[in-house]
């Protein structure tokens, strides 16, 4: 029996809302690219210009003798790229006790772990610079990396996750095959968290990237983040928006990498949940 697809009209508006939705998605980061090519002078004519100039090198070379803009991308990688895979496991691990794992006062940790989200994170600020003085961290990675390693959000959402899409026969199975608590989490849990921990990686990765007050607070001018490069960059009585928007073309690539890399793992996912459904 042949499958039904979806009658013309009906698929035809389908793809023209997807194409809008696309265009008008990429439509800010391909302005950035205009105005990043161009100098201040050319912005200022009616109507706007619509398509890059020749100045998009000038402009990024300008950037990175502005400030330390290569520095700047290589401590948000690690930083960012480190604090993503570590909250993607740690999360999984705990969401995987609090879902499947039964011992003495799991519901209530995890109530008080989403009841951390409640409390504004400005509100830490303070106690956490002045553990980090007494550390002596400031002005180093550790100070942004170790503060992040699991947040509950995470924890949270992989909760709710692996408590759905992880069946107990499953894990009764492994069980019954001699393997461990250990052996189950790397062979059974983790295989089919992929979809979600691809998910949260996106999320946390994003989040870390562009992160601005608390790196603006624990690290020095001299040893910046993107976020605090892209304020430096943006700073001065006169805004340069040419210069501004190339470090924000060059800080946006990074993500579209790895929404590209992971994109493909949640995407996976959802079609073997399709063919398994």
């Amino acid at each position: 029996m042949m499958p039904r697809t979806a009658p013309g009209p009906a698929r035809t508006l389908t793809y023209l809302t997807l194409l809008a939705v696309a265009f008008f998605s990429a439509l800010p980061l391909y302005y950035s690219v205009v105005v990043a090519s161009r100098d201040n002078a050319a912005l200022a004519e009616v109507p706007p210009p619509l398509i890059p100039g020749g100045n998009l090198f000038a402009n990024v070379s300008r950037v990175f003798d502005t400030v330390p803009f290569a520095l700047a991308l290589l401590n948000s990688v690690l930083v960012a790229g480190t604090i993503a895979v570590s909250v993607m496991f740690f999360s999984t691990m705990a969401g995987f006790a609090f879902a499947k794992l039964r011992f003495r006062g799991g519901r209530f940790l995890l109530l008080l772990t989403v009841a951390t989200m409640m409390v504004p994170a400005q509100l830490g600020i303070i106690p956490l610079y002045m553990l980090m003085v007494k550390l002596e961290w400031t002005g180093s990675m550790y100070a942004l990396v170790v503060p992040a390693l699991i947040n509950a959000f995470g924890v949270f959402f992989m909760t709710q996750y692996l408590s759905r899409a992880l069946p107990t026969e499953l894990l009764e199975a492994g069980r019954v095959d001699g393997c461990t608590t250990w052996g189950l989490f790397w062979h059974v849990v983790l295989p089919a968290a992929r979809p979600a921990a691809a998910v949260l990686g996106m999320l946390t990765f994003m989040s870390a990237w562009n992160d601005y007050f608390w790196p603006l607070v624990a690290l020095t001018p001299e040893n910046p983040t993107v976020q605090v490069a892209l304020s430096t960059l943006a700073a001065g009585y006169v805004s340069d928006y040419a210069l501004s928007l190339a470090g924000t073309a060059l800080g946006t690539l990074p993500l579209v990498f790895v929404f590209a890399l992971l994109g493909k793992q949640v995407i996976g996912g959802i079609m073997q949940g399709a063919v398994k459904g």
